[in-house]
């Protein structure tokens, strides 16, 4: 695995060490940021079941200004670690090691007692079989934890092209589905009501 495009480019990463883990190929992170590109500058992006923190320092590396790696696997975390210190990456990031629905709780509690709204683009990658973690996952950030989510904000899952996901969980919208081999790529939003002016023509 490599850093694809920006500060980092082509530098290599490590990924964990006796695990069965499946890291977002190259290429589905090159659609995954092509289609990322005009959001990602000064981006907060959380890269939930991080693995090798891949996608995360993929977004480090294109301008985002802060990313928050969600990994609770000692094997992945020591190799999100390490990916930082050889990339020389010493800050603009925070790496929890709770569970995902632990640490989406945790957040939200923060951002309410902050009075601020958090992520700019959330991205997650459970383990393909494990379906109900999708279903557990996006439904929190549909529901008791949507506050965590920008005004624009955007949610990335990545699943097998077999396992189709709900068109909503919640407040979160399906709105595009990309496919590359046997992975997709399910992009869900918050349609929000549109305010109407109260003094039109003002």
């Amino acid at each position: 695995m490599r850093i694809i495009a920006g500060t980092y480019r082509s530098r290599p990463l490590t990924a964990p060490r006796g695990m069965d883990t499946r890291p977002t190929s190259d290429r589905l992170r090159e659609t995954l940021f092509n289609v990322l590109a005009p959001r990602i500058e000064g981006a907060i992006f959380v890269d939930l079941y991080a693995g090798s923190g891949a996608v995360g320092i993929e977004a480090l590396s294109r301008g985002a200004a802060q990313t928050v790696f969600v990994e609770q696997a000692p094997p992945a975390v020591q190799a999100i670690r390490k990916n930082l210190s050889t990339l020389g990456i010493s800050g603009g990031f925070t790496l929890e090691t709770r569970s995902v629905a632990a640490t989406l709780k945790r957040l939200t509690e923060s951002g309410r007692q902050a009075d601020i709204v958090f992520a700019d683009i959330i991205f997650l990658d459970p383990p393909y079989a494990d379906r109900d973690e999708y279903e557990r996952t996006l439904a929190l950030l549909g529901g008791a934890c949507a506050g965590l989510l920008a005004a624009e904000a955007i949610v990335i899952a990545e699943h097998e092209k077999k396992h189709t996901l709900a068109e909503s969980y919640g407040q979160l919208q399906k709105h595009r589905v990309l496919q590359q081999g046997d992975a997709a790529l399910s992009f869900f939003r918050i349609e929000r009501p549109e305010v109407s002016d109260p003094h039109p023509g003002a």
